[in-house]
């Protein structure tokens, strides 16, 4: 049987030399061609980029100008014109028409404390006593001597008035009677040096010392205030002393207690003004009935001055501070472009004058 190929099978033998292949060549590009079409199509490029941001643009304008603000909401305040006193301010400290440190007039063991830290004393209160059992001791020692001085006396004087005795013996007689009597004398002003009590009305501070303890003549003991009522003390220049009067009205605000006002009125202005100030001092005298005020606290002081006036009176957040001057905005009736009227507000220059808490009086520059 004879091999048969297929038709994929067969091949075609083709003699050496026979066969040539004809290669194409692909004609040269011309440079200035292609540059010029890369430069068209950036420029193209760029005139597309360009019309769509405008586009952008040009629409967020349009919705710019159709967007409206809100209006503000804003609180307005009917002004009118009230009375006021003129005050002269000033600043000064609060001290208490008594006040004392009480200390040990002599030496010796402490026996007694009958107070209490921050209590009320009344004036002769027993506070403190100290070991006098010695002075005790003495005392009825001398006592003694003066009753026997007394009778000694008694017969010397019955003896002097007959004539039994030289009036010298009565002299002499005389003479020991009274220096029993100043031994006695002496010796209960010891004991009662040595019993400390309240020379005052007013309240205690903190104790300084303990029972038993020893004291050395001069060693504090407690604070003594007397602190209803109250002084304040302060200073006005000079210029201002014609202003000033005995009797006058003060109010008073304290750092402890800025929401509070306390009044009273001056009891006192210096006999001179201070040389080297010039200022004049001035004391007033306030009602303290709850004694919150203390001795030592700084105050802000209002004299307020007898002439009243009229002034418009404004809430000091309504007002706008600047160095060009002071503002504040007005509402009223405007008409807008078409004739139209509605209401706006316009900025209104201004002349300040004396503040009370937290209004603002207007010299000028508005009207009730």
């Amino acid at each position: 049987m004879s091999d048969e190929l297929t038709p994929l099978q067969k091949s075609v033998t083709i003699p050496s030399g026979m066969l040539s292949i004809k290669e194409e060549q692909t004609p040269p590009r011309n440079p200035k061609l292609v540059l010029v079409i890369a430069i068209s199509a950036m420029i193209l490029l760029i005139i597309g980029l360009g019309s769509w941001r405008a586009l952008q643009i040009s629409q967020a304008i349009a919705m710019g100008k159709a967007f409206k603000m809100p209006p503000d909401a804003v609180t307005t305040v009917t002004v009118s014109e009230e009375t006021i006193s003129p005050v002269l301010e000033a600043v000064g400290s609060i001290s208490s028409p008594q006040g004392v440190m009480l200390s040990a007039d002599l030496p010796g063991t402490l026996k007694l404390i009958s107070f209490e830290s921050g209590s009320h004393a009344t004036n002769g209160q027993l506070l403190v006593q100290l070991d006098t059992r010695q002075e005790e001791a003495q005392l009825r020692t001398a006592k003694a001597k003066l009753e026997l001085a007394l009778q000694n006396l008694d017969r010397a004087k019955d003896l002097s008035q007959k004539r039994v005795i030289a009036q010298s013996a009565y002299d002499e007689a005389k003479s020991q009677y009274d220096s029993a009597v100043a031994s006695v004398e002496e010796t209960q002003a010891t004991i009662d040096r040595k019993t400390i009590r309240a020379p005052f009305t007013g309240d205690l501070g903190i104790r300084q010392v303990n029972a038993g303890q020893y004291l050395k003549s001069g060693d504090s003991i407690v604070q003594l205030e007397s602190l209803d009522p109250i002084y304040v003390n302060f200073a006005l220049p000079q210029q201002n002393i014609g202003l000033l009067s005995v009797g006058q009205s003060v109010h008073v605000q304290a750092d402890g207690f800025p929401d509070k006002t306390f009044s009273g009125a001056i009891t006192a202005i210096n006999s001179a003004v201070d040389t080297s100030t010039r200022n004049i001092q001035v004391q007033a005298t306030v009602k303290n009935p709850d004694h919150i005020l203390r001795s030592g606290m700084f105050a802000g002081i209002q004299v307020v001055l007898p002439d009243n006036e009229k002034v418009i009176m404004v809430p000091s957040t309504a007002l706008h501070y600047a160095p060009y001057g002071n503002s504040l905005f007005v509402v009223e009736t405007m008409k807008d472009p078409d004739g139209k009227e509605y209401l706006g507000v316009r900025e209104q220059q201004v002349t300040l004058g004396k503040t009370r808490g937290d209004q603002v009086g207007v010299l000028k520059g508005l009207k009730p």
